[in-house]
């Protein structure tokens, strides 16, 4: 790694929080004249490119200035007053929690603005379309950078408008509907997480989340901190989602437009999760252990719900959208995270980081490549594809089909690939949680948790086979392979989920001193 000074850190943290929202002001500018034989609308998706670019280029810088020694501490901190009645500062900072969900973030906005440029999804003014896909970049990084209460949440909720937005606007069937439970659901949860929040900081006196995590709970009565969790979580595990509180996810997936559902699978889904370990299990460890069990049995009931309702889709003549199933599998693969965080052990946590990361990747590649195969054949629908199309990708599309084949195994948890690890370390930490849990009833879960594994062997191995194997009808319809600019927005996801699979210890060497001092009692 190399040396750079602290406050160059600072700035290029600050650009990374604030430069997309930037970039979203001057895309809604009138189109410079004088543009000779270019379109206004490739320009401004090759601005949209260009910044989330930029971004990207910072953040990897980040990364390489970043004391890897020390990830527990916190680094390219910027610590202003805002709010001095409330106390409420403008306080960014990373460590090696954040950090990783800042690059995938910046990694999987930027892969999203490339596939635009190529494929713009079809609806109003791609001018609209930049700017909203920069403001929820600034929102889902600024959420990942920010270490006040009241900067969280406004960050927490400043994605929702552009998401919702994204679906309306340029989804597909139902996207009305579909963007207003989005909505709906969020919102409501929200309401109910900033009163927890604000619980939290007037009852510690402070809104600092680092202040709040080396207190580790003792300014907090143990019933501010059941209320707290209670309250907090909710809005956290809606937004996760967690069962049952996950019936908005499959309908915005379903509506959405592939760089929407890339985005809304690969970081929204990390928000929730995100902050019950940099939130509630730092601050309110009492009232976290109150819950934990229940949230681990939400967790493992999501695991085995999630997978039944894809083997339901998944089987021959259930009319299953593919887009529909995977989002469904994501509620069991969040299951996993939830569990790993239940468990408020290292290992368990570590776990649930892992497969945070691990889910962007492969669900933001499978997300791709079934936006790929719907422009191509016009459909999502798995009888469809398997039987009227003749979709056949071994054959008539082979590295199209290949593509397929990599992300539904990498998803299943196939060792050797980055699904793997996230998932078996929160099995692991559910072996043996924390001394305060029962570890009889974490057991069941876990057991409960690794039947889970074999269901989602199942009906990814169904998807391969109906849609990638058998003969090639003679009258089936030619299917284009590859193109060049899906090769280089997929590339990266996939290199990545096999260098995170063989190398593990490139991540858990980031986030396993953070998390250990987490839940010692807070972060320096």
């Amino acid at each position: 790694m190399i040396d750079i000074n602290e406050s160059v850190m600072q700035f290029l943290l600050a650009l990374v929080v604030v430069g997309p929202l930037i970039g979203a002001a001057a895309a809604l500018l009138p189109a410079p004249p004088g543009l000779k034989g270019k379109s206004p609308d490739q320009a401004v998706l090759r601005h949209g490119v260009t910044v989330t670019g930029a971004v990207l280029v910072a953040a990897i810088v980040l990364v390489l200035g970043f004391d890897h020694d020390h990830p527990s501490k916190m680094q390219a901190g910027t610590d202003l007053s805002w709010i001095p009645a409330l106390d409420v500062r403008i306080h960014l900072g990373i460590d090696g929690i954040s950090l990783p969900l800042l690059v995938l973030t910046a990694l999987l906005t930027f892969l999203c603005a490339l596939y635009s440029y190529f494929n713009m999804p079809s609806g109003p003014s791609p001018k609209a379309f930049v700017a909203l896909l920069l403001v929820l970049e600034s929102g889902t990084l600024a959420t990942f950078a920010v270490l006040d209460l009241i900067l969280f949440f406004l960050a927490f909720e400043m994605v929702l408008i552009p998401m919702y937005f994204l679906i309306a606007r340029w989804g597909g069937e139902g996207r009305a509907g579909a963007a207003w439970k989005f909505i709906l659901y969020t919102l409501l949860g929200s309401v109910v997480m900033l009163l927890g929040l604000l619980l939290v900081g007037l009852s510690a006196g402070t809104f600092d989340m680092v202040a709040l995590a080396t207190d580790n709970g003792r300014s907090l009565t143990a019933s501010v901190q059941v209320i707290a969790v209670l309250a907090i979580g909710i809005g956290l595990a809606v937004k996760t989602p967690m069962w049952p509180l996950h019936s908005w996810l499959p309908d915005a997936h379903t509506a959405a437009p592939t760089v929407g559902s890339v985005l809304l699978a690969g970081v929204l889904l990390k928000m929730g999760t995100y902050g019950f370990v940099r939130i509630l299990l730092p601050v309110a460890p009492e009232g976290f252990r109150t819950f934990a069990p229940y949230l681990a049995a939400f967790a493992v009931v999501g695991i085995v719900y999630g997978s039944l309702a894809c083997l339901a889709l998944a089987k021959k003549g259930a009319r299953g959208d593919l887009k529909r199933l995977i989002a469904y599998s994501s509620v069991g693969h969040m299951g996993f995270v939830l569990l790993g965080i239940a468990t408020m052990t290292p290992t368990g946590v570590n776990g649930a980081l892992f497969a945070n990361i691990a889910h962007g990747l492969i669900t933001g590649l499978l997300f791709f490549v079934v936006g790929a195969l719907k422009d191509r054949t016009g459909t999502t629908d798995l009888d469809t594809l398997a039987e009227e199309t003749g979709a056949a990708l071994y054959g008539k599309a082979p590295r199209l089909g290949g593509l397929l084949a990599f992300a539904a195994v990498a998803s299943l948890g196939l060792p050797g690939l980055a699904g793997f690890w996230g998932e078996m370390l929160a099995l692991f930490g559910a072996f043996d949680p924390h001394e305060d849990l029962s570890r009889p009833a974490f057991l069941t879960f876990m057991a409960i948790a690794a039947f889970g594994t074999l269901l989602t062997a199942a009906y990814m191995l169904i998807v391969v086979r109906r849609v990638c194997m058998g003969a090639v009808p003679r009258e089936a319809p030619k299917l284009t392979d590859v193109r060049t600019y899906e090769f280089a927005a997929w590339t990266p996801l996939v290199a990545l989920t096999v260098v995170a699979g063989l190398w593990p210890r490139t991540l858990l060497g980031l986030t396993d001193p953070a998390v250990q001092q987490l839940l010692s009692g807070g972060t320096r």
